[in-house]
């Protein structure tokens, strides 16, 4: 019997890459300044080092990364060793095989840091846009996975489907560095998409950014349980838990400096389905230890993803801390002290858990 050797921890960021007045001044800056300031973002998060960075794809006013793959591959230019990753990739309203292509050329230029996160979005704009339906949301997703999952198996893909015109032998280019390129699941609590990526043995991310965290914890259990069942090793695949935050020199500034663009962002997203606004109150009790969102200091942080760690037992940890427009130098600042206080901690202990 071989020996399981644990994963490393990999702690990183996720950004939609939002574009949102300044909800001090009401100024709004340009959307070239916006990709600029956050390709610096990325080059930071790399040189603290930082094992991840995640962008989105939104097809919306508020929002500069209708394709992932472009900024990430400026990125990749300027970057070393941080893996590049979609934070999603709305499957359902694109083609597979564009994805595929853009992702393995993406590997080609980062030597192998590529990956794809594959989900079904949390807005809808891109549906019309691309000309699909949304009655089919569903059935999009699952064929256009399927797909996808092919043509990373197979140079030629023979596949037909409700959604698209058949492949019948077409050789699919280039193919990535990395074999297979990885392909993440990302879901936001439904029990259907957890089943999906276990059955399917594919890694997880799973969004955690309102409610306590513990009441995640039956989707996890799921997903390890739909493992077994699909007769994949757990061992092999990794669990990510991607929420929001922020982080500075102490709780009250993190707090003082997130909560008005975070508030701004989530109360216009409120508004479009009926969500009542979020007030301070709310907003500081859920930077609480057992809250949701991740804002705070630099150890109140690290006490919070290994408690999370406890009960999760999971692999990787996304923070996305571009939850409205911040202050670009607090925004470098608090990613420095992701990368050189937290993450170095978080590292150790979750090793010497493993290993103890």
């Amino acid at each position: 019997m071989t020996e399981y050797t644990p994963k490393p921890f990999e702690i990183g960021l996720y950004s939609f890459a939002e574009l949102t007045p300044d909800p001090k001044t009401g100024t709004l800056i340009t959307p070239a300044q916006r990709l600029e300031e956050l390709l610096e973002t990325i080059e930071l998060a790399d040189q603290v080092g930082l094992d991840v960075f995640g962008l989105g794809e939104h097809h919306r006013p508020d929002f500069v990364s209708s394709a992932p793959a472009v900024i990430l591959a400026a990125a990749a230019a300027r970057t070393k060793r941080i893996r590049l990753s979609s934070a999603v990739s709305v499957l359902s309203s694109d083609d597979p095989v564009r994805v595929f292509q853009q992702f393995a050329t993406l590997d080609l230029l980062s030597n192998g840091r590529a990956e794809i996160m594959a989900g079904r979005g949390s807005f809808i704009e891109s549906f019309p846009l691309f000309g699909y339906d949304l009655h089919d949301y569903n059935t999009l997703f699952s064929e256009k996975l399927e797909l996808l999952l092919k043509v990373r198996e197979q140079v030629e893909v023979h596949w037909s489907g409700q959604h698209r015109a058949p492949l019948t032998g077409q050789g699919v280019y280039p193919r990535p560095v990395q074999d297979p390129l990885p392909v993440w699941i990302a879901v936001g609590g439904t029990p259907e998409s957890v089943v999906r990526a276990a059955t399917l043995g594919l890694p997880m991310a799973l969004a955690i950014i309102g409610g306590l965290p513990e009441q995640f914890a039956p989707m996890v259990d799921l997903y390890n349980r739909a493992v077994a069942q699909a007769g994949h090793d757990r061992s092999k695949l990794s669990l990510s838990i991607n929420s929001h935050g922020f982080i500075a020199d102490d709780a009250q500034e993190a707090r003082d400096i997130a909560f008005p663009p975070f508030a701004q962002v989530m109360n216009k997203i409120g508004r479009e389905r009926g969500w009542p606004p979020m007030s301070r109150q709310q907003f500081d009790t859920s930077c609480t230890l057992r809250g949701a969102n991740f804002v705070g200091s630099p150890d109140e942080i690290i006490e919070k993803i290994l408690l999370q760690h406890e009960i999760f037992n999971h692999d990787r940890f996304l923070l996305q801390m571009s939850v409205g427009t911040m202050p670009h130098d607090k925004m470098m600042h608090a990613i420095e002290l992701l990368g050189t206080k937290v993450a170095p901690v978080v590292r150790e202990e979750i090793g010497r858990r493993q290993n103890g």
